[in-house]
């Protein structure tokens, strides 16, 4: 293993343990908590024939969720990915997986993502560093990310501040958006780019639909935020202080997908962003999301079982279903045209 690969490995090994154990939660809130949906008390409708389900990239789920993109590159990292897609196959949702950068420069870390064995029929997302693509990386990558887990789609992150923070990051960012444009154009499945946890704004929004994206991931402020991640992650009182100064950066999530509806209101918008349950999802789809994606309620279930998660997962889509039901609307259709209403 070269000294790079096994300096990537070490850092996805201390981002699951810090993600895990201490408290990186952004300073910033959602702004999910300052919307309501206007109770319907005379509904009429079932509960029962209440649909959650959903299709995106021509795949039908369950539920509008998705196990947001956490880790790989690391043996830790199966055990987890495996429950994950487990659980994702069994509750016919959405998944995506952490940067596999280190598996593309060490193929022994392939295995970490062999996952599409647990889950042959999910909607599955590679994922790569969009910066990448300014440091050599370029179709034949991207092509080989997809291939190495059989993935529906390509998320290509964008993690600016992170790399900022990080010693010796990846800091040229110059012409980036170019190259995102020539993969959206040439790789042969979708390409969504999301944000890591500080939001997406209007420009940002127009910029990415000017590359052709298929869909954004608008990876809002009030969940984690990796600013803290490195702060933990690092020995030096220097690096600690300056991360410790963006606890309080970035887009509120419900901010970012508001963004990103003004600015193409037709593009499938992925939420995510400090989403704590289905009442949150349900909000997102309402403020015009197609899929909400989760991490740390998620990771934190994988880490004591597959059917930790699985369990999970059916508490939300519970929750998501008897939003809907709340609001008087029986389908996801309807559910993305509810007025959400703000808390006085």
């Amino acid at each position: 293993m070269t000294q790079k690969v096994s300096q990537i490995s070490k850092r996805k090994r201390d981002h699951i343990k810090i993600n895990l154990e201490e408290s990186v939660t952004s300073g910033i809130r959602t702004g999910l908590e300052n919307l309501t949906f206007i109770h319907e008390a005379l509904p009429e409708i079932n509960l029962p024939e209440v649909d959650t389900s959903t299709t995106l990239f021509s795949k039908k789920l369950k539920a509008p969720l998705l196990i947001s993109s956490m880790t790989g590159g690391t043996p830790e990292a199966l055990a987890i990915n495996l429950r994950l897609a487990e659980s994702a196959q069994e509750c016919g949702i959405a998944m995506g997986v952490g940067s596999q950068r280190a598996a593309l420069e060490d193929p022994e870390q392939a295995a970490s993502f062999d996952i599409r064995k647990a889950a042959p029929d999910i909607l599955l997302f590679a994922n790569l560093g969009a910066i990448q693509l300014n440091y050599g990386y370029g179709l034949s990558e991207c092509e080989r990310a997809v291939d190495m887990i059989g993935a529906d789609v390509l998320y290509l992150h964008l993690n600016p501040l992170q790399e900022a923070l990080q010693v010796g990051g990846d800091t040229q960012w110059k012409g980036l958006a170019k190259k995102i444009e020539a993969i959206c154009k040439n790789l042969t499945v979708p390409v969504v780019v999301k944000e890591v946890g500080w939001g997406i704004s209007e420009k940002t929004a127009w910029l990415l639909g000017e590359c052709g994206v298929s869909a954004i991931d608008v990876a809002g402020a009030g969940g984690t935020s990796w600013s803290q991640v490195e702060m933990y992650s690092t020995n030096s009182e220097f690096q600690k202080k300056l991360a410790a100064t963006f606890i309080d950066w970035g887009i509120p999530t419900a901010e970012s997908i508001r963004n990103v509806k003004n600015i193409l209101p037709d593009l499938p918008i992925i939420a995510s962003g400090g989403l704590k349950d289905g009442l949150d999802v349900a909000k997102c789809v309402a403020l015009g999301a197609s899929l909400a994606g989760m991490a740390g309620p998620f990771l934190k279930a994988a880490n004591v079982s597959t059917e930790e998660v699985v369990n999970l997962t059916h508490l939300f889509t519970k929750q998501i279903q008897i939003s809907m039901f709340g609001a008087g609307v029986d389908n996801i259709s309807a559910l993305q045209k509810v007025k959400l209403r703000p808390l006085q």
